[in-house]
């Protein structure tokens, strides 16, 4: 058996933050290492017909993870808020202040309009800026019409909430920096969720199954060479676990990642 120890995928802390990605942001990662993907992006990345076939309006650089990259998924998914001028605004309507949005920001024009990202760790809201709105602008919301408005109305909520989240998170950053001697060197954090746990675990058993991994080298990678040796038996749980995990991985990338990315 060949020793992994070495190749890229094995060291299980080079994907601790897929634990802290949301939905879309997951959808890239499986999307970015489908092998005809990367060949689109090579050959045909100024045109946007191949973006769309991949659920996106344009094409992202599979280098790239999600980190560092912002895809544009086609058509947005449920979640992105639409921000538009307000035509009749009353005399104490909130202005839209793009350096008062919270997170670390990222902006990207794909053709018709500016797509805000505001980002923070395990937390992230996109915004999409009609071409009217200006900063100190009036703002409205913008719900998207369908036969079902009430749950449209709580995705936005909870988008919104999400962004009022953003905004204690950084005031508290900006507190701490200034009381920096008052907080503690170690701060206790919750423990990752399984839902995470599985996400993290999907992509390193992808990624060593891309580089012609074993399921048996795919397992030692993943949970060490000590439960694989008390453990890997011909129907133990462990093989089965590993072969799921690596079943799931490219189930995901071959199509799945449009239920991540609500592009379906």
């Amino acid at each position: 058996m060949a020793d992994r120890s070495a190749d890229a995928w094995y060291p299980t802390a080079a994907y601790l933050y897929v634990l802290h990605l949301d939905g879309p942001a997951l959808a890239w990662e499986y999307l970015r290492r489908h092998p005809d993907y990367r060949h689109d992006w090579l050959r045909r990345r100024r045109q946007p017909e191949a973006a769309h076939a991949w659920g996106l309006r344009l094409l992202e650089d599979p280098a790239l993870d999600a980190r560092d990259a912002h895809p544009d998924w086609f058509p947005d998914h449920r979640g992105v808020l639409q921000l538009y001028p307000d035509a009749d605004p009353p005399p104490e309507a909130d202005a839209f202040e793009f350096w008062h949005i919270p997170g670390h920001k990222h902006l990207l024009h794909d053709g018709k309009r500016l797509v805000l990202t505001a980002s923070w760790p395990g937390c992230c809201v996109r915004l999409a800026l009609a071409p009217g709105l200006a900063d100190g602008m009036a703002y409205l919301y913008a719900v998207r019409a369908c036969a079902a408005p009430c749950a449209s109305y709580r995705t936005i909520t909870a988008e919104l909430d999400k962004l009022d989240k953003l905004d204690k998170l950084d005031k508290l950053d900006k507190l701490a920096e200034v009381v920096d001697a008052a907080v503690p060197a170690a701060a206790a954090r919750s423990r990752p969720t399984p839902a995470a746990l599985l996400e993290l675990h999907t992509v390193q058993a992808l990624d060593a199954a891309l580089a012609g991994a074993s399921l048996r080298e795919t397992a030692e990678g993943l949970f060490g060479a000590e439960a694989v040796a008390a453990g890997w038996y011909a129907d133990g749980g462990l093989r089965s676990r590993v072969r799921r995990l690596v079943r799931r991985g490219q189930s995901l990338m071959r199509g799945g990642y449009r239920r991540l990315a609500q592009v379906d």
